[in-house]
């Protein structure tokens, strides 16, 4: 069986392989392979046909709806009437919530470190170590482990 575990590059992954070598599992069959950081930044804009599941029009459209329903409430009281005012307050509720999502994004990228996975480690074992290593692995702040069962 394999068992296949990510961890961050850090010092948990040196004390779990030789957490797992003390079990007696060889240096043979153990892997640990780190992975490459991407080197293009991400696009901030998506695509048809590539969507990170992130928007940046959800609060544009939320305050634009807003603004326009009060345009066109207080529009009636006002000297351009409320189709005017509705269109003013859509537009500047679009163009608000866009700017306000922008800056949250920009603040976002710099300040907030994000879990990422750097290191794939690999682990051939038996069926019976297998709740072993499990728990060396979570033990060892691993951010992910499955097992594949081979025959």
């Amino acid at each position: 069986m394999f068992v296949i575990a990510t961890f961050e590059n850090c010092l948990f992954i040196e004390l779990a392989i030789s957490a797992l070598e003390q079990k007696e599992i060889p240096k043979e069959k153990i892997l640990a392979a780190p992975l490459d950081k991407r080197t293009e930044p991400r696009q901030l804009f998506d695509t048809i046909h590539k969507s990170d599941g992130f928007s940046l029009f959800d609060g544009g459209a939320i305050l634009g709806t807003c603004f326009m329903l009060l345009g066109a409430i207080y529009g009636y009281v006002l000297k351009w009437g409320p189709i005017i005012w509705g269109i003013i307050g859509a537009v500047s509720g679009l163009l608000l919530g866009f700017l306000i999502k922008m800056i949250i994004v920009k603040k976002n990228k710099k300040g907030l470190k994000k879990i990422t996975a750097e290191i794939v480690l690999m682990v051939r074992c038996e069926e019976h170590q297998w709740e072993s290593v499990e728990k060396i692995l979570w033990e060892n702040s691993a951010l992910g482990i499955t097992k594949i069962k081979t025959q």
